[in-house]
């Protein structure tokens, strides 16, 4: 723990003062060098502003946040996509200071306000849903749509829960009995693939999938991903990591196979969801530990198979 000074609210920027903050399995790799972050981490909060210059019908309001941050001005910014704008940040990721402080800094133009029946320890995981969501954005689901998901950790599940309510022929592929069993008990299909090859997971496995969905954090597992969706069929890329993948080009191009990036999606649309119940994530949570014991969550956090860790600051 460090004392460092309060942030900054010129111009756009609302003081928030964080309530409560997600370990992302993103802040562990940047621990380890992804995106070659200095600053203060942390990029799933809930919290309460506290000023808001430009904006002071704010002050008061509990909020989450749109982590990126653009110029305004470039042609990805005024076409509203600020997300890919070229000189962007991100909250605690990228150029910005983020959650793992009392206070932190957002432009005001980025926060969402939360319903008061919203309980924090469902709103915090509104930027990862949100990020599961963005799949229905750049690729066409239906019921019959043939889906697996790779990888049982947090955002797998996420993703395996929204992606549930537009396919009926889901199915969840991990490595952890307990978190496989937890997904089952909110109604998605599991099959554990632990200390199994491919060849030994039975015939039909193989080239079967229209889409499906890398959210391994294991930058390996695209080889996988590439051996069970169908010829023609989609990928889509969630893992990021600061290890590089290496993964078999001819066999994308002999099965003419569309791959696809996916970051951060719409945070209003995932609010909406966490306000209707469509999602009740607070079941991936495994533990919510005070501030002050920081270092002890993030162990917990990198701690392999782990479920959710929170940070509570109140």
């Amino acid at each position: 723990m460090m004392e460092v000074p309060l942030p900054e609210t010129a111009g756009p920027e609302a003081l928030v003062k964080v309530m409560m903050a997600g370990i992302c399995a993103t802040d562990i790799e940047l621990f380890y060098g992804y995106q070659g972050f200095e600053g203060i981490p942390g990029h799933e909060l809930v919290g309460m502003v506290e000023q808001a210059p430009q904006a002071p019908g704010l002050v008061g309001k509990r909020v989450v946040a749109d982590i990126n941050v653009g110029c305004g001005k470039c042609p990805q910014c005024r076409n509203g996509n600020a997300r890919h704008c070229p000189s962007r940040s991100a909250i605690g990721i990228r150029g910005r200071d983020g959650a793992f402080a009392e206070y932190c800094a957002v432009p005001a133009s980025n926060l969402v306000v939360l319903p008061d029946h919203l309980e924090a320890i469902d709103a915090v995981f509104a930027e990862p849903l949100a990020a599961a969501l963005e799949i229905t954005r750049q690729i066409h689901i239906c019921q019959d749509t043939r889906i697996a998901v790779l990888g049982d950790g947090k955002m797998g599940q996420l993703c395996a829960l929204a992606l549930d309510q537009y396919s009926a022929n889901l199915i969840l592929l991990g490595r952890h009995a307990d978190k496989l069993a937890r997904a089952a008990g909110q109604g998605i299909s599991t099959f554990n693939i632990a200390a199994m090859a491919m060849e030994t997971m039975g015939p039909g496995w193989e080239s079967v999938f229209d889409v499906v969905v890398e959210a391994t954090g294991n930058p390996d597992a695209i080889n996988l991903a590439m051996a069970l969706v169908r010829p023609e069929g989609r990928i889509v890329v969630k893992t990021t990591a600061h290890r590089r993948a290496v993964m078999d080009l001819s066999a994308l191009v002999v099965n003419e196979i569309m791959l696809v990036g996916s970051r951060c999606g719409d945070i209003g649309f995932a609010v909406k969801w966490l306000a209707d119940q469509r999602i009740q994530p607070a079941s991936l949570v495994e533990q919510v530990y005070p501030f002050t014991d920081f270092q002890t969550a993030f162990e917990h956090a990198m701690t392999r198979g782990s479920r959710k860790v929170l940070l509570a600051f109140e």
